[in-house]
């Protein structure tokens, strides 16, 4: 998380496995996007569209979570 950091997003989802970037989330753009080729070709668009929905519930529960803080 961020805050107050010009055209950086307030909240990112990174998913690595082994060291290497296998997924990426960010306020900014909202999307969960797949870092690998590999994934693209192993899934579709409605299971991008249910880990965006994961990733962007998570961001609000974050944010009300620093709210409360």
């Amino acid at each position: 998380a961020s805050s107050g950091v010009p055209n950086f997003p307030e909240f990112m989802v990174v998913g690595m496995v082994d060291g290497v970037q296998m997924v990426h989330y960010d306020s900014n753009s909202q999307r969960m996007v797949p870092k690998q080729d590999w994934m693209n070709k192993q899934t579709d668009a409605e299971y991008w569209e249910r880990e965006t929905g994961i990733a962007f519930d998570s961001q609000q529960v974050f944010k009300d979570d620093v709210n409360i803080l």
